[in-house]
């Protein structure tokens, strides 16, 4: 809502010091989003003075047309002694200008050598086109007015005196406070109600311009049948005759409605413009010729059409509000009115025979919800939708009618027929029961029970009650329903600065669960490892499951679809966390970085067996336990997951050594890293799935009650997944179920034990088939070898068939052995050796290598 401060000054005394900024400042003191100050004509300085053009000369042998003018500016010619020819004589001054639009005789704006625009342009006489110019003829883009419905140069009114100040005429320099209005304050998309505020901040009074002499309805008004009272409550009809054809909308009107932002059109449409942005209540200017029989409002028929205003032929909804006559509808209510009767423009000079000469003015009162729907049914938002979708004072529309009246007849010299048609649907004032304290209650603050009433008065409430207060809630303050609302209008008024801060205390026990506790550890633990955490949006397209090489029957491809996804090709929730982040990881190597280390912990979606519809929890208590319940038991089954991508070097080359490129033992590594976190035992197989390579594939399990459970894979990525999805070469990637890893994990901290006797250290090579896991002989090595043994490490793996045989492979570990109570002998630590390796010799076939 753009607010211009001269227009504000209207309806309070405001201090003649205040500036914009000043009262901005006020206003975001008292709750409203006061985003800018515009500053009109800044920088403007004149002399910019009314002349009349006295002759036109058409200069030829140009590309495009030239007029070589004099003008008439009054006084005002011949002031500049540097440039002016009269020698401040007021004799005509000679002006080159390029426009069409307007003829000898019209009355235009002249700027003046010496002059500075907006825009820090400054005018000087000069030659141009053959012939010295000394001054422009203005436009409105030239000074900074805004759209004003016409291309090319302002012609004003034929009573404009030469020689006046059109700075001071055209009203060009105002402040415009600019106003984020949110959805609960509709009142203040009107300068009533910005006024109002402002006489609340400022503790002036209000002259409020909706208090006019209104008369009572009668029996000669234009006949209306309201046949939906639920959406519209309250109807006035007023008419107006004799409209003068050649009428048009005077300087300050236009002016006013180009400083809020709307284009001047004709008189009829400026002066319902003019009183909606004044009073806030939407009104429309039927043609009286062109409606025929009694006015209407109803819901919309089946297959019944409309052509709006702009043009655009509408199908009509049985949910919309329409106006109708005996014909059918003439207009969207609250939306927008119908081309079968638009008013003629009076300021055409080419069709005043037609223009029209009696209107029927509608102020109505229509539903929000229903004008809300209506608007975004057919995607018409406009200044009226606006206000009735936040709610209009209904009692302004009878007012807001006179208003219109008094205007027409005033600027177009109409008559006001005696008629007077309102059609109200009896309806209680808003009453509100609160307790006196509680805005003390909700802020913290002891502002007291006169500080409260004095408060709710100044909004409008009528206040009664002691400990109790009864508040009447004013007829343009539909958003206050609730106490709390009462205690948030006390609470702004008085001030949100004032409030006083303090910390809260939570109650102990209350800190984060232990899951949030290990997501936030493993993020912690991947980001120390050089990974870069890389959210991504939880929606994917199924085709990506076939490029990640999944089977048909795989259980990631049971996704939830999503009923208005965000983006029809991501229509999908995700199963895997794989998908976005090699997204991720292919969008930063096309972009130059090729090294790349990134991980992410989300959740992923899985649909439950028996598909289930969520039922509507109560919104006037708190739904019971029972009732979260059955509402949690039809969500998706949400488990987090952590997963990293990998590709180019994971150690960089330099004076310190090779470097070395990521493979898939980072991937692995990443698991364990995970799991340590979790405290969760993870057992490392040879495992085939999916977009893994089907050699270079970890499977990651854990053993919970004596059952295996596979929790994630690790490794390579294919080939044929690479290509598919433009990948770096070699690309790695890991993905482990984080909530499998916590149920079955003990992260309570241990402290290390710490032995003071010496360690005794055996290496063994042991030769087996190339086929057996390192992990199968580690395990049984560590079975065999019992509780001596401190840790167990692969430090070589060698391949040789000359030397091994066929097919055949050398694994060799260094084993620690150590006592806590004594120094272990040579014989103690060989023979837990020798157990070891005959129990790895039984279980996968290893011998030592000779």
């Amino acid at each position: 809502m753009r607010v211009p401060l001269s227009w504000l000054r209207e309806y309070v005394d405001l201090p003649a010091t205040e500036t914009g900024r000043d009262v901005q400042a006020k206003l975001i003191s008292a709750g409203l989003e006061v985003e800018t100050v515009e500053q009109l004509g800044d920088g403007l300085k004149g002399p910019l003075v009314v002349g009349q053009v006295l002759t036109i000369e058409e200069l030829d042998g140009f590309k495009k047309p030239i007029r070589f003018c004099t003008v008439d500016v009054g006084q005002a010619g011949g002031t500049s002694q540097a440039f002016s020819t009269g020698g401040g004589t007021g004799e005509p001054q000679e002006i080159v200008c390029g426009a069409r639009n307007f003829a000898v005789g019209d009355k235009v704006v002249v700027v003046l050598p010496g002059a500075v625009l907006p825009g820090g342009f400054s005018i000087s006489a000069r030659k141009t086109y053959g012939k010295t110019s000394h001054g422009m003829i203005c436009s409105s883009d030239e000074l900074g007015m805004g759209d004003d419905g016409t291309k090319g140069i302002i012609v004003l009114p034929p009573e404009t005196e030469i020689g006046k100040d059109a700075i001071e005429l055209l009203e060009l320099v105002d402040e415009v406070l600019d106003i984020a209005v949110t959805a609960n304050r509709g009142d203040c998309l009107s300068i009533r109600g910005v006024a109002r505020e402002t006489a609340i901040a400022y503790g002036l009074p209000l002259r409020d311009p909706a208090l006019l002499d209104v008369p009572g309805p009668n029996a000669f008004g234009y006949p209306v049948q309201v046949s939906d009272p639920a959406g519209c409550d309250r109807f006035t009809a007023r008419t107006v005759s004799g409209l003068s054809p050649e009428a048009r909308s005077p300087i300050w009107l236009r002016r006013r409605l180009q400083k809020v932002g709307m284009r001047p059109i004709s008189l009829a449409v400026d002066v319902t413009n003019y009183v909606m942005m004044e009073l806030g209540q939407p009104l429309h200017a039927y043609d009286r010729g062109l409606v025929e029989g009694t006015i209407g409002v109803r819901r919309a028929g089946e297959g019944e059409k409309l052509v709006t205003l702009d043009g655009v032929e509408r199908k009509l909804h049985a949910e919309d509000l329409v106006i109708t006559d005996e014909r059918g509808p003439i207009g969207l209510a609250g939306v927008m009115g119908g081309a079968n009767t638009e008013i003629a423009d009076h300021a055409d000079p080419e069709n005043t025979a037609n223009a029209s000469t009696e209107v029927v003015i509608e102020a109505a009162h229509f539903d929000q919800v229903a004008i809300a729907r209506t608007a975004r049914r057919h995607r018409l938002s406009s200044e009226a939708s606006r206000r009735f979708e936040r709610g209009v004072d209904p009692m302004a529309a009878a007012a807001a009618a006179q208003r219109t009246v008094d205007l027409l007849v005033l600027l177009a010299g109409g008559t006001a027929d005696a008629g007077v048609t309102e059609v109200v649907a009896p309806s209680a004032p808003n009453t509100i029961t609160a307790p006196a304290d509680h805005p003390d209650k909700v802020a913290g603050v002891d502002y007291g029970r006169e500080t409260v009433v004095r408060r709710l008065q100044q909004i409008g409430c009528d206040v009664y009650g002691q400990d109790e207060l009864i508040v009447t809630v004013p007829s343009w303050r539909p958003d206050l329903l609730e106490p709390n609302d009462l205690a948030e209008e006390v609470i702004r008024l008085e001030g949100y600065e004032n409030l006083p801060s303090t910390l809260p205390k939570p109650p102990s026990g209350r800190g984060l669960t232990h899951r949030q506790r290990l997501h936030r550890r493993v993020g912690r633990v991947l980001a120390g490892a050089g990974y870069v955490e890389a959210p991504n949006y939880p929606f994917v397209s199924e085709q990506v499951f076939d490029q990640l090489g999944l089977d048909a029957d795989d259980p990631a491809r049971r996704v939830i679809r999503l009923t208005n996804p965000l983006n029809d090709e991501e229509p999908a929730l995700r199963t895997s966390l794989l998908p976005g982040l090699l997204g991720a990881l292919r969008r930063n190597d096309g972009r130059g970085s090729h090294d790349l280390a990134l991980f992410e912990t989300g959740l992923v979606f899985h649909p439950r067996e028996e598909q289930r519809v969520a039922g509507h929890l109560p919104v006037d208590r708190r739904p019971t336990d029972e009732e979260i319940a059955d509402l949690n038991a039809v969500l998706p089954e949400q488990p987090r997951h952590v997963a990293v991508v990998l590709a180019g070097a994971r150690e960089q080359a330099g004076w310190w050594g090779k470097g070395r490129p990521a493979d898939w033992a980072d991937a692995v590594e990443a698991a364990r890293t995970v799991a340590g976190e979790a405290g969760a035992e993870l057992v490392v197989r040879v495992g085939q799935y999916g977009p893994w390579h089907p050699g270079r594939c970890a499977e990651l399990v854990v053993v919970a009650d004596g059952a295996e459970r596979v929790v994630g894979h690790a490794g390579e990525l294919h080939p044929r997944v690479l290509k598919a999805m433009g990948l770096p070469a070699r690309t790695c990637a890991m993905e482990l179920d984080l909530d499998a890893l916590e149920q079955v994990g003990d992260d309570t901290p241990q402290a290390p034990s710490i032995s003071s006797f010496p360690v005794a250290t055996q290496d063994v090579a042991l030769v087996v088939d190339k086929p057996v896991p390192h992990a199968d002989v580690e395990a049984a090595l560590r079975e065999g070898a019992g509780e001596l043994l401190e840790s167990i490490r692969l430090f070589d793996v060698y391949e040789n068939d000359d030397q091994l045989g066929e097919g055949r492979k050398s694994l060799a570990y260094a084993l620690r052995f150590r006592a806590g109570d004594r120094t272990l002998t040579v014989d103690e630590a060989s023979a837990a050796r020798d157990a070891a390796v005959a129990l790895a010799g039984e279980r996968t076939g290893a011998v030592l290598r000779s």
